[in-house]
């Protein structure tokens, strides 16, 4: 007779992963509302609906926390960016689509809840250490890889170039702060970055950046 298998340890089991869910959910919401700092342990638990105790056998400490909501956040960046490359419009211009599809990412709760950590990251080495791998991970494109799929097909300097000009200028935008005609100047830069990529990318004949 075999000897038993070994109980599973409580925080395995279905109704500990689900909680474990809902912390890391509550936690990104949190970082992408009030950001790192003001997200505290305490302050998620309670988003959470759970007592210090719970929260504390979980996650014992903050950088357990944190550890576990940047693995949560990056899946949730990938699986966004993962159904946009596959949803595009068919006999729609790809690159167009990417840059809408990534523009529209970025005002979502993880893609608002990693540039919280990035911000925080500029003056905390410990959530810079902690974020590294993910950053390193997308910028690589391991994980971004659907949206430079999408933007462009060819390799070298200049399709790179394509894709990193529309990537930054597209986060960057993102971070800025409009104070009057938003709207506006948001679609007219839009219009800006898709004509650039498109010259770089060398579709159609050269044209100004500036569409009359």
């Amino acid at each position: 007779m075999t000897d038993a298998a070994p109980p599973t340890p409580a925080r395995d089991t279905p109704k500990s992963q689900r909680t474990r869910a809902r912390i890391l959910d509550c936690a990104m919401k949190l970082f992408a509302e009030i950001g790192y700092a003001a997200a505290t342990n305490p302050r998620i638990a309670e988003e959470a609906g759970l007592t210090r105790g719970a929260m504390l056998y979980h996650f014992p400490t903050r950088e357990a926390l944190v550890d576990a909501a940047v693995g949560h956040i990056q899946a949730a960046r990938l699986a966004l960016l993962s159904a946009a490359a596959d949803q595009g419009a068919p006999g729609g211009d790809v690159a167009d689509q990417a840059i809408d599809s990534y523009w529209a990412a970025l005002q979502s709760t993880p893609f608002k809840a990693f540039a919280e950590l990035e911000a925080a990251a500029r003056l905390d080495a410990d959530v810079r250490q902690r974020i590294a791998a993910a950053q390193s991970e997308f910028d690589h494109a391991q994980v971004g890889e659907p949206f430079a799929r999408m933007i462009s097909t060819g390799a070298g300097a200049r399709f790179q170039a394509s894709r990193d000009l529309a990537r930054f200028m597209l986060e960057g935008l993102a971070r800025a702060e409009l104070t009057y005609d938003r709207d506006t100047r948001i679609e007219h830069l839009l219009a800006v970055i898709k004509r650039a990529t498109h010259i770089l990318n060398r579709k159609g004949p050269p044209q100004d950046l500036w569409p009359e």
